[in-house]
């Protein structure tokens, strides 16, 4: 492993930019917590659990038809951005672009044509069909956004990537409370209709800057050839829309059940839960496809660099979210109604149990990449696929058997399941192996977060907010620690501090 990728895999740079996008996300966390306040308020649990079985539509919809360009095409922009071959970028970026206009017109007119037996499915009626058509215009936008995206993950531009996911959680809290406000939830599928534009506007503010849109040489010829210059790149993406259509359709079922066998209010709920625990906390981990993905991409041919790479970042993970997941679990009873309405406060217990899962997730995440950035996109689909069964199974028992807390612990058993399968399948194709450190590392935080949870079963109040708060104190401090140890980043604080 030459210098250049020691220095980009080293604990230094893992930390500076998961930091970063940790960072990042956690701003837009304040202010997507603060719009789900204000939603929470006007819409109230039926109000969100309509408009989360929307965005489930879109976000399968847009899963089964984007041809994953947003993801493959940042594995093989990596590669050429390291070898500095301008005309090869070039002519990909317009491969990139053509397609992601060829997955525009798809994904519309998929949406569209299959409007009313969606509705018939999701909503258990045909009431809301044209509001799913209506929607078209959205899975187009995503489409194009996904593949400018996509441009400025595989040429590593992290400044303008961390400042546009800003500028859009901003958009989404302008656009949402006055049309909610209102409208009610008449509003719900143009708060998702002009969300979706201000998107892919920012988005294409940078792309544009750092890649111009040129003319097609050639006309129509020209178009053909960059079509064609595609097949590597859609093919490999084929398999993310495969493994997404998985995912997303699990939470479109998940939904779907969640509906039929209770209500809108019990959908509201659950998908309060699993916004403030899997989607918040998982946003610490932006960092992985953002900067690590491209990285492991290049190194993806060198079995030593792939190792180190998947275990640094997992230990990067672990020490960052650790001490967020046991104060979470602890601050829960008092965020839910801070930050919803007294409302949601049933679904505490189950957004609890729920946190757990985010230390299977820190550890699997890093390894579920290295398949792709092998390019081994049939591995990636039977993964995907039992992944998807996965949810949905331990969640239909989970609920049967215990109700809405059982979807909580259903979204733990589903990770941890997931953990086990990615560990054995790339131990045995790839040799990965969890370095000491990682083992050490989880073996450190892990029973601190159970500890966490534990003390939510205390007796009084004050005991379980003591309970929790020493496990997190115990947690910050071990991150505290490793990274003292294994960075210079003391060395720099003190030294601005100094100036």
């Amino acid at each position: 492993m030459d210098d250049a990728s020691k220095g980009e895999n080293s604990y230094g740079h893992v930390l500076k930019y998961t930091g970063i996008f940790g960072g990042v996300q956690g701003l837009n966390i304040i202010v997507g917590l603060v719009r789900n306040k204000l939603v929470a308020l006007l819409l109230g649990p039926a109000g969100m659990g309509l408009a989360s079985l929307f965005n489930a539509v879109v976000n399968f919809m847009s899963q089964a038809t984007s041809l994953g360009i947003s993801f493959s095409a940042v594995r093989h922009l990596s590669e050429m951005v390291d070898s500095g071959d301008q005309g090869r970028i070039s002519a990909f970026v317009r491969t990139v672009r053509a397609w992601s206009a060829v997955a525009a017109l798809l994904g519309a007119a998929a949406c569209a044509a299959s409007a009313p037996a969606v509705g018939r499915y999701v909503f258990d009626g045909d009431g809301h069909a044209l509001e799913i058509a209506a929607l078209a215009p959205v899975v187009a936008m995503l489409a194009i956004t996904g593949g400018e995206t996509a441009l400025l993950k595989g040429a590593r531009r992290l400044r303008e990537l961390a400042v546009m996911q800003i500028g859009i959680v901003a958009a989404s809290l302008a656009v949402a409370v006055p049309v909610y406000w209102l409208l009610g939830m008449r509003g719900i599928v143009p708060v998702i209709l002009l969300t979706a534009a201000a998107n892919m506007a920012l988005t294409m503010k940078y792309s544009l800057r750092m890649f111009p849109l040129g003319g097609w040489r050639g006309g129509l010829r020209g178009l053909r050839r960059a079509l064609a210059g595609g097949g590597a790149m859609v093919r490999l993406g084929v398999a993310f829309i495969v493994s997404g259509v998985f995912g997303s359709g699990a939470e479109m079922v998940v939904r779907s059940f969640l509906n039929h066998c209770a209500d809108l209010d019990t959908v509201g709920l659950y998908n309060a839960g699993f916004v403030m625990t899997v989607t918040y906390a998982g946003m610490v981990f932006s960092a992985m496809e953002t900067d690590y993905f491209p990285r492991l991409s290049a190194v993806n041919n060198d079995p030593r660099a792939v190792n180190l790479a998947a275990n640094r970042q997992i230990e990067v993970s672990l020490l960052i979210i650790s001490p967020l997941l046991t104060f979470m679990i602890t601050a829960l009873p008092l965020l839910v109604p801070l930050l919803y309405s007294g409302k949601f406060a049933p679904v505490v217990p189950m957004a609890q149990v729920a946190v757990l899962s985010m230390y299977a997730r820190a550890a699997m995440l890093p390894v579920a990449y290295i398949t792709l950035a092998k390019g081994h996109s049939k591995a990636f689909m039977a993964v995907e696929g039992l992944s998807a069964a996965g949810l949905v199974g331990f969640v239909v028992a989970g609920f049967d058997a215990w109700g809405l807390v059982g979807t909580g612990v259903a979204v733990l058993l589903s990770n941890v399941f997931d953990l086990a399968v990615i560990i054995v399948y790339a131990g045995l194709r790839y040799r990965f192996r969890l370095s000491r450190q990682v083992v050490a590392c989880a073996a450190a935080q892990v029973p601190l977060g159970v500890a966490a949870y534990a003390a939510t079963f205390a007796g009084g109040a004050w005991a379980r907010v003591a309970l929790g708060a020493a496990a997190t104190l115990l947690s910050a401090a071990v991150s505290a620690y490793v990274i003292y140890k294994k960075t210079d980043l003391w060395e720099k604080i003190v030294s601005r501090v100094k100036r």
